[in-house]
Parts: C-alpha cells; sequence; structure tokens
C-alpha cells in the first residue's frame, strides 16, 4: 500500500476490530487513510451531504466555525479574496466572513460551485480534507489556487493515538477517508513550502505558503 497523501511505502495496517473498512497509517507522515475499496460512490456520499442542515441561522454551526474563522482574522484584511474550498450545498461560512468585511468565494464542484478566479488570498477547507481520496492530489490543488504568501485554513478533527484511533467517533463517519495527525500538518508544511502560523493541536490550524 502506497501513502495517498506522501506516497511513501512506510505504511502498516491499522486494524479496528469490529469495522469491515481498512485502514492504513503511514509512519512517514502520519496520516490514516482508508482502503479506497472502501470509498463510498461519489453519488452515495453527495446524498449524505445533502442531509448537513447548516446555516448562518444555526448558531451551534456558526460557533463551531468560528474555532476557524477567528484564528484566522489577524491575518486577514478587507482588501484581499478568499475561497472556501469545499463549501458544501448550503456555503456558510461566505457569509459570515462578508458580515466581517471579508469577500469569500464559494467552491464546491459537487454541488455546482465554481470559482470564479484564479488565485486567491486565503483559502479555508472546512471539515473537508477528512473527505480527500487522495489528499496530495487536493493539496497541489490548494496550493495552486493559493497566491504566495497567502493563508490556508484547515478544520478537521486530529488523531492523536492509534490506541484512541479505534474508539474514535471521527472515525465513524463513512464520508471519512483521511486522517491527520498534527505531524501530518509539519510534514505538509515542510513539504509544500508553508508556514504553520496556528495550531491548536486539536482541530485547527492556519498555515502561510511561502
Amino acid at each position: 500500500m502506497i501513502c495517498t497523501l506522501c506516497g511513501s511505502t512506510n505504511v502498516k495496517f491499522l486494524e479496528v476490530a469490529g469495522d469491515k473498512r481498512k485502514y492504513y497509517f503511514c509512519q512517514s507522515c502520519y496520516l490514516v487513510f482508508v482502503d479506497p475499496n472502501f470509498h463510498l460512490p461519489l453519488e452515495q456520499e453527495k446524498i449524505r451531504y445533502e442531509f448537513h442542515n447548516n446555516s448562518d441561522k444555526d448558531t451551534g454551526y456558526v460557533k463551531f466555525l468560528d474555532q476557524v474563522i477567528y484564528p484566522t482574522l489577524p491575518f486577514l484584511n478587507s482588501g484581499m479574496i478568499g475561497l472556501d474550498y469545499g463549501c458544501g450545498p448550503n456555503p456558510t461560512l461566505s457569509g459570515l466572513l462578508a458580515k466581517l468585511h471579508l469577500t469569500c468565494h464559494n467552491f464546491d464542484p459537487l454541488f455546482g460551485f465554481s470559482h470564479p478566479r484564479q488565485v486567491y488570498d486565503f483559502l479555508f477547507a472546512t471539515e473537508t480534507v477528512e473527505h480527500f481520496r487522495i489528499p496530495k492530489s487536493d493539496f497541489l490543488k490548494m496550493d495552486k489556487l493559493l497566491k504566495p504568501k497567502g493563508y490556508l485554513s484547515i478544520m478537521t478533527d486530529h488523531w492523536e493515538s492509534l490506541d484512541q484511533f479505534a474508539n474514535w467517533y471521527y472515525r465513524r463517519d463513512v464520508t471519512h477517508v483521511s486522517f491527520f495527525h498534527k505531524n501530518t500538518f509539519a510534514f505538509i508544511c515542510a513539504h509544500l513550502g508553508y508556514e504553520l502560523k496556528y495550531g491548536d493541536g486539536q482541530r485547527v490550524v492556519v498555515m502561510q505558503k511561502l
């Protein structure tokens, strides 16, 4: 098996009792990923996303997004233009940023959102990267959309230990196929040319493209 992020063969099978899906742990970049044979068909995955009823009227969801918005704000200004990469069927983050006088477009080809620009000053990927089937490809796509010195803010729950992983609620969502450790983001920074500007070690990272 080859790691879907770094391409390393330094990968070992990660047994999770009672789970039909097969998981692998990359000892080079610390990504845990699901065997591609267990990925849902895209149409089934889309149907699951459509059940998400997120909006700016849901105070709980707004509070959830605030976890990534407010650590990013010190790096942004009103002249910048950003992109919500993987906005889902009901874009919310862009509207919250508009209230803070920040322009953010929506992008999600699964739901008909296409970005109008070639490059952006900042990108948000909230609850998105865990759905990446080939993270290397998607991170390169995001990197190409980001200007030099631009900011990439990601929100995804981090796994902490392999013992914890087996009982982790985040693993149980069958649309989640890539799981990130804080060391995974350190690897991404080192190999794609980013500087970690903020990380809470649990869910949020803000990186600047060098």
